[in-house]
């Protein structure tokens, strides 16, 4: 004879289940405490979805979280980029500037007909050079970094104003375009329809290189030990001049990336495009757990963290009854929640 389970064995069951699951989750962190704050973001963006679907409804679903990917992919490479300088005990404040120009100059060369493929690399070669103009100042003159990307910031910025100072549309045969193209994978009857962009599938890319480089490759370690003493790596005979200015080479590079995928999906670009996405940028890696001095920090944690600033986005736009610019107080909220967080971890790893 073969037993029945009840429900109350299954109910059981999902309880023992979940208790393994935290008793692993609190192993993790007591092992790692520099894992804290990453744990929090994927808790605080697991709650937000619960609440979101409670609340208003139409959250899980694949129809809404494909749009929060398609909707956030320039931030998640954005955020990616803000890792590795923050790995670092870096800051790049001019990824935004470099967004403005490299998108109001691939707009304006694509509509004065210049083959697309050589628009897309140009415009992710202007951020490589404005990283590269950051890392040289930083490493070999001694430049503290918010200074060097605060110039860069501005520099960018000024350009993007001397090349048009109204909004630039993309013409709508550009191929660019293509790359912000929806395309079903999944039909699910629209509300379970798994949607995708290649600027999605490229952010997705960044997202898996980015992990290789930090936890696969020499490059990646050196980046973590200057995070964690400078001095000491280069004792250590690390490339640490090397690997400060590719740091900088690699988020300029990805503003670039970042700047075709946003083109290609709004089709317009101004001067004035990418204002504070810098501070969202941050905000996003720090909320994902990467230590603002460095040595400490996920790629993945970085994605969640953008993830939770669009969704919340998500949550405000439906509740309607919430001001728009409550974003920023909210941001500042659960970014304060994340320093503090932070400093807690510092501590006790240095006790």
């Amino acid at each position: 004879m073969t037993a029945v389970q009840t429900p109350r064995a299954d109910s059981s069951a999902e309880a023992s289940a979940v208790s393994k699951i935290v008793a692993r989750v609190k192993r993790v962190v007591a092992s790692n405490p520099s894992v804290l704050p990453t744990v929090a973001a994927i808790v605080i963006f697991i709650g937000m979805v619960i609440y979101g679907e409670v609340a208003y409804g139409r959250i899980v679903q694949a129809n809404t979280l494909s749009n929060l990917l398609i909707n956030n992919a320039h931030l998640i490479i954005l955020a990616v980029a803000m890792t590795f300088v923050i790995l670092t005990g870096g800051i790049d404040l001019s990824v935004g500037s470099v967004i403005a120009l490299s998108s109001v100059a691939g707009v304006m060369l694509s509509n004065a007909g210049w083959d697309p493929l050589v628009v897309i690399v140009l415009m992710i070669l202007i951020g490589t050079v404005f990283g590269l103009a950051s890392g040289i100042l930083i490493q070999y003159f001694n430049v503290q970094p918010f200074i060097a990307t605060l110039a860069m910031m501005f520099l960018g910025r000024g350009l993007a104003a001397l090349l048009s100072t109204q909004p630039e549309r993309l013409s709508e045969d550009s191929p660019i375009r293509w790359l912000g193209e929806q395309f079903k994978v999944v039909d699910g009857e629209k509300v379970n329809d798994v949607v995708v962009t290649p600027g999605v599938v490229i952010a997705l890319l960044v997202v898996l290189a980015a992990f290789f480089v930090l936890h696969r490759t020499r490059t990646g370690r050196t980046v973590y030990a200057i995070g964690g003493s400078e001095s000491s790596s280069a004792l250590m005979g690390l490339a640490v001049p090397r690997t400060k200015v590719l740091v900088y080479v690699i988020s300029g590079t990805l503003s670039g990336v970042a700047a075709v995928v946003y083109t290609s999906r709004l089709g317009i670009a101004q001067n004035i495009t990418g204002i504070g996405w810098e501070l969202d940028a941050i905000a996003a890696t720090v909320i994902g757990g990467t230590l603002l001095t460095g040595g400490y920090g996920y790629v993945l944690g970085s994605v969640i963290g953008a993830l939770v600033l669009g969704l919340m986005n998500v949550l405000i736009t439906r509740d309607g009854g919430i001001p728009p610019k409550m974003t920023t107080i909210i941001t500042g909220g659960i970014l304060l929640v994340f320093v503090l967080l932070q400093r807690a971890v510092t501590s006790k790893r240095h006790t």
